[in-house]
């Protein structure tokens, strides 16, 4: 079977105390609007997503164009779910980015546990679709390096560049284990990305 995890398209940015479950922003909405073209080459079956607004906002115009429902499973909400507010990458602070760029979670985040929950909802995901079945989980980029991190053993947990709207590939064999077919697919929205605004 083939996974399509697709990283949530750009939302706004929250101020302390909204939470850290934000909507799409303007652009993020023209990303989102472009992933039923750009995944129309996959025979998609199902749709997941992670309980936060900005995943769910992305999946939806891939779910209306197929006429499937998007099914919400917790397990793969991102680390900052609980936290006072969402701040964009491209607003970090320099600290934050230093600590990304080292590979790892806030401090305040279980590394160990986030990994176990993440992996254990992307399994059981893996686990309900048949052998010629692709699934699109839309989630976020702790999500997607989560995985990348578990399938390649990699040394740092946050190991790759996940942009808005991106599409990893992995692949079930027919053994059961799961690999890695591509990351970050970003063809579709290259323009709309806003570290591709700056050249």
């Amino acid at each position: 079977m083939q996974l399509l995890l697709v990283r949530h398209a750009l939302p706004l940015r929250s101020e302390a105390g909204q939470g850290s479950d934000p909507d799409l922003s303007a652009e993020g909405i023209e990303q989102a609007k472009r992933l039923p073209d750009a995944l129309s080459r996959f025979p998609v079956t199902r749709v997941v997503s992670s309980p936060q607004r900005r995943a769910i906002q992305t999946g939806q115009p891939l779910a209306d164009a197929l006429g499937l429902s998007i099914e919400i499973d917790e397990r793969l909400a991102e680390y900052d779910r609980d936290l006072a507010h969402y701040t964009p990458i491209e607003e970090a602070s320099k600290e934050d980015l230093q600590r990304l760029m080292d590979g790892h979670l806030p401090g305040a985040v279980d590394e160990d546990a986030f990994l176990a929950r993440v992996t254990a909802g992307i399994d059981d995901v893996v686990a309900a679709a048949g052998h010629d079945e692709t699934v699109a989980v839309f989630s976020h980029g702790g999500v997607i390096n989560a995985m990348v991190h578990s399938i390649m053993k990699t040394e740092r947990l946050l190991c790759v560049q996940v942009d808005y709207a991106g599409v990893t590939r992995l692949l079930k064999s027919r053994a059961g284990g799961l690999g890695v077919a591509s990351i970050n697919g970003t063809e579709h929205v290259w323009d709309l990305l806003p570290r591709n605004l700056r050249w």
